[in-house]
């Protein structure tokens, strides 16, 4: 996994906490979501990188 690769994952799943926590604070139930689905969406990323790193050796 490059390291730009791995820094836009985290960062992708650090604001999808930001926005789970703001959607929780203001009760509102698509932006918790939507957090949510942005946080899978960076771990599925993590994984097929990590998929691709583990043929590379």
């Amino acid at each position: 996994m490059s390291a730009t690769d791995k820094i836009k994952n985290t960062a992708q799943s650090v604001a999808g906490k930001a926005k789970e926590a703001v959607g929780k604070g203001t009760d509102d139930q698509r932006l918790e979501n939507e957090g949510r689905a942005d946080q899978t969406s960076a771990d599925v990323k993590q994984a097929g990188e990590h998929v691709k790193d583990a043929f590379k050796h």
